[in-house]
């Protein structure tokens, strides 16, 4: 119950956001501004739907993850169906992710459509019990319901910015003059900000909840502390060359790791030193 009404939550506060920017640009454009709010409400919740049940096709493709059978990794299947067994839950798809970064994501719109992904570097660095952790975070956000919450945040988040940015390059060319300048950029730049630091919060408090429930899954949570150490060295050497950031709040790890204070307090994932240390303390 909870976890449908974070999700029709964020639904509501992503569409509202959307609907503003129809104001706007309405206005800009000198057609009626009910009228445009009720488009983008329109293009919303076909956002919405699409979101739910093709999310997991976007992420799979943006990260050219390839689903697998248990004869292509059997040491990553194996985990899974362990950590699915011990979880309750259906087995999920096992795809791989062509990558040398170490890094793992879930997605699917409910534990009967779930898929969990592993990077080549993820399998690369990480022992058995390591590995195990890792699985039991995704699979912590399958139990959880997270996957769908974040993917349809992501979704969301992006057609936004992206409904914004054109508004912002139409505004350059000068097309439509019906709305003050200093309106016009507060919303071109509020709004996609808005939509990312909602989708942040979620993330960050979810990353925090799915920790909790691999520690508590499996009994290991050093397994997890160490993974997620190898994950922070790893992909702050080297980001991950596939994906968007549009959806690297589905990561265990952020794959677009930047060092300074700004890129740490926009970060869609919680310090990875408030991670182990919340580890550290179960």
């Amino acid at each position: 119950m909870m976890a449908r009404l974070r999700l029709l939550l964020l639904f509501t506060l992503l569409t509202l956001l959307m609907m503003g920017v129809g104001l706007v640009a309405g206005a800009y454009y000198g057609t009626s501004p009910t009228g445009a709010m009720a488009l983008f409400f329109i293009i919303a919740v076909l956002i919405n739907i699409g979101s739910y049940f093709w999310s997991d096709k976007l992420v799979l493709r943006a990260y050219r993850a390839r689903i697998i059978d248990e004869h292509e990794a059997p040491q990553l299947f194996g985990v899974v169906k362990k950590v699915a067994q011990m979880n309750g839950l259906p087995m999920p798809r096992v795809a791989i992710v062509p990558s040398q970064t170490p890094n793992a994501f879930a997605t699917g719109r409910s534990p009967q459509h779930a898929v969990v992904a592993a990077t080549e570097g993820l399998l690369r660095v990480l022992d058995r019990d390591e590995l195990e952790g890792v699985m039991a975070h995704e699979m912590g956000h399958v139990k959880n319901r997270d996957t769908l919450l974040m993917a349809v945040a992501a979704t969301i988040a992006g057609a936004i910015a992206f409904a914004a940015r054109m508004l912002w390059w139409n505004s350059l060319f000068g097309r439509g003059r019906n709305v003050h300048p200093a309106l016009l950029i507060l919303v071109i730049i509020t709004a996609p900000l808005a939509a990312f630091l909602l989708q942040a919060a979620v993330s960050r408090q979810r990353e925090f909840k799915a920790d909790a429930t691999a520690a508590a899954l499996t009994n290991k949570p050093w397994a997890l502390v160490n993974a997620l150490r190898k994950l922070e060295h790893g992909n702050a050497r080297r980001p991950m060359e596939v994906g968007s950031p549009t959806h690297a709040a589905l990561c265990i790890a952020n794959p677009l790791r930047g060092g300074d204070l700004l890129s740490s307090m926009f970060s869609t994932h919680p310090p990875m030193e408030a991670r182990i240390a919340a580890l550290e303390a179960l």
